[in-house]
């Protein structure tokens, strides 16, 4: 009877157990190969910590740079506040577009896990503070760095990239957009913050779609809008309100992500929110199947019923499907504990 109450504290200490929550703000993924790699803001902030996947569900961290991490501090520009990582492919070869001290830097790899490095280390030319890089490679191979500089709060820029990504144009520096006042953009909470932030970039359908997040990344409303544009350059058509927020995830926070597509050619959309709809604390990472439609005034179609939280599966139980954490309460009352 011992034996089969200890069995059966066991199974049910098993059950119990989740696994380890995959807390990177400001996530992106790079699918390749049948595989999907993960990486963003982490606590540590000397580098980009990686995490692999082969079903958006298990995750494995991997990192071929110092102690796992994909980009380390010591192989590149920055020696801290390493902020909102972008991968993309270029001729055979793997880049790295990211913040750093508040500057943005570009490294490149052999591998999609790293080492991500600079042989010669250095920021791209600034004057005013800079952060979250996007790079989009228009059809006509014209390279495009869009980001957010420090003028009139947090707003939202593009400028031409030089071929081999080491450099930006500085006469071709255009503003995108930034936070309107009296709109969902603007962090009233928080001093009426204007701050437009973590840009993705797409084409199709004859349009540039320009993703990005507002308001204050602290704030319950902080969420994703888009504008559109017939150029990489503008002027961008906003579409009013956000499609993803507090009101159809159902957490507060729900923000700064990046779209990407699955083997499939499924699009999802990565993005951090809350730990939890009374605290801010460290920022979970969720994944909402997304839909594209024809319409450019409806154009993103979030499938909130099927989105789900992240887990570490070298955990000792890893759970086989996603977990919906949709209907949460949330309002404005709720205090912050702020870390």
């Amino acid at each position: 009877m011992k034996r089969i109450i200890s069995l059966m504290a066991l199974m049910l200490s098993l059950l119990c157990t989740q696994a380890a929550t995959i807390t990177l703000a400001d996530p992106t993924i790079f699918y390749e190969n049948g595989y999907y790699y993960l990486t963003g803001t982490n606590k540590i902030n000397s580098g980009f910590t990686m995490y692999r996947s082969t079903d958006l569900v298990h995750w494995t961290p991997v990192g071929n740079a110092h102690d796992g991490f994909a980009l380390w501090k010591d192989d590149t520009f920055g020696t801290g506040r390493f902020w909102a990582p972008q991968i993309f492919k270029y001729e055979g070869k793997y880049f790295m577009a990211y913040a750093a001290d508040e500057l943005i830097g570009i490294a490149s790899s052999d591998s999609p896990m790293g080492p991500f490095k600079q042989d010669n280390i250095h920021e791209l030319p600034h004057s005013t503070g800079q952060i979250d890089p996007y790079v989009f490679i228009d059809d006509d191979g014209t390279k495009y760095l869009y980001y957010v500089r420090f003028v009139d709060g947090n707003t939202l820029y593009v400028a031409k990239l030089s071929d081999d990504f080491s450099s930006i144009d500085e006469n071709s520096i255009t503003r995108c957009l930034g936070a309107e006042e009296g709109t969902w953009e603007c962090a009233w909470n928080y001093d009426n913050s204007k701050i437009t932030e973590g840009p993705t970039v797409i084409k199709d359908g004859g349009y540039y779609y320009l993703l990005y997040s507002a308001n204050h990344f602290r704030d319950i409303d902080y969420s994703v809008g888009y504008a559109y544009a017939e150029s990489p350059t503008g002027p961008w058509t906003k579409v009013g309100n956000p499609f993803l927020s507090r009101h159809n995830t159902g957490i507060n926070g729900s923000g700064h992500g990046d779209l990407f597509q699955d083997a499939d050619g499924n699009w999802y959309y990565v993005f951090h929110v809350h730990e939890s709809n009374s605290e801010v604390g460290t920022r979970r990472t969720a994944i909402v199947p997304i839909t594209l439609t024809d319409d450019p005034t409806n154009k993103f179609i979030p499938e909130t019923d099927r989105m789900y939280l992240l887990d570490d599966a070298q955990s000792e139980i890893t759970f086989a499907n996603p977990v919906n954490f949709g209907g949460y309460t949330s309002h404005r009352e709720i205090p912050f504990r702020m870390e």
